[in-house]
């Protein structure tokens, strides 16, 4: 088990503590749970509640600061998005990083690539933004922001890079979970998503592609500070 790391059951609990039903960690529950097909929501006929649900989600995930492009837009620019959304079949939100097969790989590659040209414009960097949108969505992948690719890069130094979705971030995040299996199984198992209206646990719990996210964010996170 070449990449077998034994923090997780650490980092996980640290970015738990942070994870209460008001903490922005929690923006992740509320999005995800939103958009996941059980949940029955009627994301068109509904479709400014789904722009809003998506467009806090990213504002609390810190995709509206700075110099984002998305300063500059409404919650209605996210409309084209959700559309696309709502194209997509249930079995999508099936997919899970112990599912990366060769078709599961294409088939995320391409959702990046339309979410890009969808919501991306002008330019501007879409690695961080697309991914976080997939995994709040989907939770089919962690997103590639600094710090999960600051440590996902220090674990395949010299084999990947992280600065794009391909075949080979992706192969090598499959093999992460292959090597973690275990922890990475015991805590997506445990950990549920909370209800907006309650602040509860509903009865869908996290995807394995979010407890690597968790990991890898976190202990990013800690290495900076």
């Amino acid at each position: 088990m070449k990449y077998h790391q034994t923090d997780i059951s650490k980092m996980v609990a640290e970015f738990q503590l942070e994870n209460s039903p008001t903490d922005r960690y929690a923006s992740f529950d509320y999005c995800y749970h939103y958009f996941h097909p059980t949940t029955t929501n009627d994301l068109l006929g509904e479709i400014e509640k789904s722009c809003l649900s998506l467009g806090f989600y990213l504002a609390s995930w810190g995709m509206l600061r700075g110099s984002s492009f998305l300063l500059n837009k409404s919650v209605k620019y996210y409309e084209p998005l959700i559309r696309f959304i709502a194209s997509l079949d249930h079995s999508v939100w099936d997919i899970d990083v112990d599912q990366y097969s060769e078709e599961n790989i294409r088939k995320i590659c391409s959702i990046y690539r339309e979410i890009q040209h969808i919501i991306v414009n002008n330019g501007n960097s879409h690695l961080t933004l697309v991914t976080k949108i997939m995994l709040g969505v989907f939770g089919f992948i962690p997103a590639y922001d600094n710090f999960f690719g600051n440590t996902f890069r220090d674990i395949f130094k010299g084999i990947c890079g992280f600065r794009s979705v391909n075949q080979k971030s992706l192969h090598c995040i499959k093999q992460f979970y292959i090597d973690n299996r275990e922890e990475i199984d015991k805590y997506s198992s445990k950990i549920y998503v909370k209800k907006f209206v309650t602040g509860n646990d509903s009865g869908i719990t996290y995807t394995k592609s979010k407890i690597i996210d968790m990991y890898g964010f976190n202990k990013g996170l800690k290495q900076r500070t």
